[in-house]
């Protein structure tokens, strides 16, 4: 009857793998389903756990960066969040300069700076409706620079 628990601890592993998608739970649950295997032989509780402990730090240390590296070769990186607008076009809703100011980003309303890589004693001054592009994203401020055609 202890199987039934290692089955379901691996049951459990399982599920909460599909919401971290790390990859190291479900190398644990295959590590409790090899416990499961050791108790439906008839092996005794310590060994049971010996049996589990191993094989998952196996199943860690040999398949999980083998799986890694196949994902990350077959499916691209894709910026999400604030790092997805970097490159984006935008219109400067109010004047922009290297203090502040507004843009409208992706339908919203962003503050905005331009780069601080200006000349001291210079202020440069984007108006509205300037079509500028995201350099980069500084907290909650987009850092931009005006569009070349």
């Amino acid at each position: 009857m202890d199987w039934l628990w290692w089955v379901g601890a691996a049951l459990v592993l399982a599920l909460i793998e599909i919401v971290s998608l790390d990859l190291v739970l479900i190398m644990l649950a295959g590590g409790a389903l090899a416990g499961g295997v050791a108790s439906a032989a008839g092996a005794p509780l310590w060994l049971q756990f010996v049996v589990a402990a191993v094989t998952s730090v196996v199943l860690l240390v040999t398949l999980r960066p083998w799986l890694l590296r196949h994902l990350r070769d077959r499916v691209p990186l894709t910026e999400t969040n604030a790092a997805a607008h970097v490159g984006r076009p935008a219109v400067v809703v109010s004047e922009v300069t290297e203090l502040g100011g507004r843009v409208k980003l992706m339908g919203e309303v962003w503050s905005a700076r331009l780069p601080d890589d200006g000349v001291p004693g210079v202020t440069a001054v984007l108006p509205v409706g300037t079509e500028v592009r995201v350099v980069r994203i500084d907290g909650a401020t987009a850092v931009v620079e005006p569009r070349t055609a």
